[in-house]
């Protein structure tokens, strides 16, 4: 049975410390932070954390993130902080940034996804702060959906995708951003954006200066993984999905165009997208990138939900957290991107 803990208030010390005490069990409990629901539980507990890949059919090989309630945890799950890592972390935590940096030696293999180095971050949410604060451990928490199924940034999405299977829900109603955290490596020369997400790059940049960006930012995989997001198949529907990007003008006409192709092959289309399009479901995406970031999730399975087989989605503009709406929509869409 999977206890459901109303959250929606706000943070409610009696409810939180059943969650809390489910996770030092080594429990599967699943929270809102600011970016989407994690599924998480005690990062120090190897059989814990195991369990996490199990329950979501998660690749082993795909590390987790390690959430935090205070900066003290940086020098106890990293062999290495350099002054950068301070100086975004006073800067930018709690928020939606996650450091990866050299493992110490008490972050168990499985945490790592077997590698030597460990990504961390401190999430702005109140409740996710103060249930890991109760529960007096760091916790690993990826997303809490089905391995490369849409993130989720509501509990109901979690109760569909885990009711009966974990320990825990706690119901913190529809996360404020609905992407995941920006992932930044700070093991080499410069740092690296291996993810991008809730805090853009520009801002990141005001900061430390000139990012570099990985391959796998542009939608190229990789064979190895510092980072969830770069190997594998992520955040996609049941459904086909047809990204459209390029000129807005010519991007609205190709959409129209692709329903009736489609739609005249028998198929059932819904569209996402910032402008109203005719086909069998709609969803309107936003009118800005934040919009987009806080809706691309829940239209993927809102649309998933409506049954259509193929969902068209509309791209939008690159620049602060339209990078990774992009992003998730290109590793959505895999090799179905239309450019105009």
């Amino acid at each position: 049975m999977t206890v459901v803990i109303n959250a929606r208030e706000g943070v409610d010390e009696r409810k939180l410390r059943v969650a809390a005490r489910l996770l030092r069990e080594g429990r599967l409990v699943a929270f809102p932070t600011e970016t989407v629901y994690g599924l998480g539980t005690d990062a120090l507990n190897e059989g814990a954390v195991r369990r996490i890949f199990e329950v979501k059919g998660r690749p082993a090989d795909n590390p987790l993130i390690v959430h935090v309630a205070s900066m003290e945890w940086l020098w106890k799950l990293a062999r290495l902080v350099p002054e950068t890592a301070v100086t975004l972390a006073r800067r930018f935590w709690p928020g939606p940034l996650t450091l990866v940096l050299p493992a110490g030696k008490g972050v168990p293999e499985v945490t790592r996804g077997g590698l030597d180095t460990v990504a961390v971050r401190m999430p702005a949410h109140p409740v996710a702060l103060r249930l890991i604060e109760l529960a007096e451990r760091p916790v690993a928490a990826p997303s809490a959906n089905i391995s490369g199924r849409p993130s989720p940034t509501d509990a109901s999405h979690v109760v569909e995708d885990f009711y009966g299977r974990i320990a825990c829900i706690v119901d913190g109603g529809q996360t404020p951003i609905g992407v995941e955290s920006t992932v930044l490596d700070l093991t080499g020369e410069r740092p690296l954006l291996l993810r991008p997400g809730g805090l853009p790059l520009e801002e990141i940049e005001k900061v430390v200066g000139p990012v570099d960006v990985h391959p796998a930012v542009r939608g190229e995989l990789t064979n190895v993984a510092k980072s969830p997001g770069m190997k594998y198949r992520h955040y996609s529907p049941r459904a086909r999905v047809i990204l459209v990007e390029g000129d807005k003008g010519k991007v609205a006409e190709r959409i129209d165009e692709l329903v009736d192709e489609l739609r005249k092959k028998g198929l059932k289309v819904g569209v996402m997208a910032m402008e109203r399009h005719r086909a069998d479901a709609f969803f309107y995406l936003g009118s800005s990138v934040e919009e987009a970031a806080k809706n691309v999730f829940r239209g993927l399975r809102e649309l998933d939900r409506r049954g259509v087989d193929v969902i068209v989605v509309e791209g939008v503009e690159e620049k602060g957290l339209g990078m990774a709406v992009m992003n998730r929509l290109r590793k959505a869409a895999g090799s179905t991107v239309l450019k105009v």
